[in-house]
């Protein structure tokens, strides 16, 4: 995730559109993956989804994440294959069955996870943190202890990453081998990465409540943030296209017409 929830400075119209807006349209593209099963239409979001990246100004971060996603959809889509035995098989390799079933469920878990993240890293990386939390406690009339909860954990991904890649690196001057293909190798790796991880984000953690406390934290309401979020046209028109799309999935998949 390192990268790619950082924001991307632009004019697009996404960039110009109010936060709630864009976590409205994540939302509803989200919300149409989980209940549609049908390949056509999550294939139909899926196109959706790298449009909104283009419009987004942000091709390359776009497909860097659906590529990888490819690899995380791999292994879910063996995994899959391979516990679903019902219905007839289509492939027969000694020990392994392939069934239609199997195959159909596989595309479909799939699709639904590239279809479900792509949307909420596309509006990270068009909308500052900020912004996103002044909104939510502006319109939402969120507490603002919660909005920054959520801006900050969201904040810490990109740093939790750098450390990790720096906690790799000491790890390997040290002659640990962390490339190594052996799978219970692997899981005794854990211990070593994730403790030094655990205690540098705890102090990170103490860091920021300390910060905030003396910045005064506690104070502030929903009347400190000078800056406002006021709807535009372009807001409207992004809510209806959402509303739209969400309904058109559901009636499709309820089969109303």
């Amino acid at each position: 995730m390192k990268g790619l929830v950082d924001f991307a400075p632009g004019n697009s119209v996404f960039h110009r559109m109010n936060p709630l807006a864009k976590l409205f349209f994540s939302a509803a593209i989200c919300a149409s993956c989980f209940v549609s099963s049908s390949p056509a239409v999550l294939l139909a979001l899926l196109a959706v989804d790298i449009t909104s990246g283009f419009l987004c100004g942000i091709p390359g971060r776009t497909f860097r994440l659906l590529r990888g996603l490819a690899k995380i959809s791999l292994f879910l889509l063996i995994i899959q294959i391979l516990l679903i035995r019902k219905g007839q098989v289509v492939a027969d390799l000694y020990f392994l069955k392939i069934t239609d079933e199997g195959l159909a469920v596989s595309v479909v878990l799939v699709l639904k996870l590239c279809c479900a993240t792509l949307p909420l890293v596309l509006m990270l990386s068009v909308t500052k943190l900020a912004d996103l939390s002044n909104a939510l406690v502006e319109k939402l009339k969120v507490p603002y202890k919660y909005a920054f909860t959520l801006t900050t954990a969201i904040r810490f991904i990109p740093i939790f990453a750098q450390e990790m890649e720096g906690i790799q690196e000491a790890q390997t001057s040290r002659g640990i081998q962390l490339d190594t293909r052996n799978p219970l190798k692997k899981l005794a790796l854990i211990l070593p990465l994730c403790a030094p991880l655990l205690v540098s984000s705890v102090r990170k953690t103490n860091g920021t409540a300390i910060a905030a406390d003396l910045r005064g934290f506690k104070l502030r309401t929903a009347k400190s943030c000078l800056k406002k979020y006021p709807f535009r046209a372009r807001d409207y028109i992004c809510f209806v296209f959402s509303i739209a799309m969400a309904v058109s999935v559901i009636c499709m998949e309820l089969k109303i017409f």
